[in-house]
């Protein structure tokens, strides 16, 4: 099966015009978390999914957010996928799987000390090396096959790394965020390459 790809914390409406040019499978945005700079609030996001791609499914990232403000992403479909990246546990899960209803992806920062295999009742794991750090973490750390739902695989991918390490470890999907971009804003010309990249695998 191809691997598929997620660009993720679109915030500025020139994002939305390059990820529509280069056809990403995802398109993140980041909400619920002001401590990022790509953080966007539910108007943003419903204004920037309007002129998003119909080709394109929308995954609303946040962290240890209101259960029932995250569920709105996705009941006001916003959010196709909904993405959570903090300390999440199976009830939040289950919660927030009853209030939205849309496929779920838990995010782990795998360490090699830790149970990266275990998503809390997620449909999906997101293996990082944290919080959207865009640090590269030891991928040797990672036995794709004790994982049990599909994974999609992050933490330092860069259109020049992501061909080999997609063929290596075979995820779903692999997510880039801060390898897209230059000087904190989305590149054009990354976006395009890294979605290229996976195409041609």
């Amino acid at each position: 099966m191809a691997v598929k790809i997620k660009l993720c914390g679109m915030f500025r409406e020139e994002d939305i015009e390059y990820a529509n040019e280069a056809l990403p499978d995802f398109a993140g945005f980041v909400v619920m978390f002001p401590k990022s700079h790509r953080n966007i609030d539910i108007r943003t996001a419903q204004k920037l999914k309007a002129r998003l791609s119909p080709k394109i499914k929308t995954v609303a990232v946040s962290v240890n957010a209101d259960v029932h403000e995250f569920a709105e992403f996705a009941r006001q479909g916003i959010a196709d996928i909904l993405q959570c990246h903090g300390n999440e546990d199976e009830e939040y899960i289950s919660e927030l799987r009853k209030l939205a209803n849309v496929p779920i992806i838990k995010a782990v920062k795998v360490t090699g000390e830790n149970d990266y295999t275990d998503s809390k009742g997620a449909d999906f794991l997101l293996l990082d090396s944290g919080t959207g750090s865009g640090v590269k973490f030891d991928h040797s750390l990672i036995d794709a096959e004790k994982i049990k739902v599909p994974f999609f695989l992050a933490g330092g991918l860069t259109p020049e790394n992501l061909a080999e390490i997609a063929e290596k470890f075979k995820p779903y999907a692999v997510d880039l965020s801060s390898g897209i971009e230059t000087n904190k804003v989305k590149d054009r010309e990354k976006m395009i390459k890294a979605v290229r990249a996976i195409r041609n695998l």
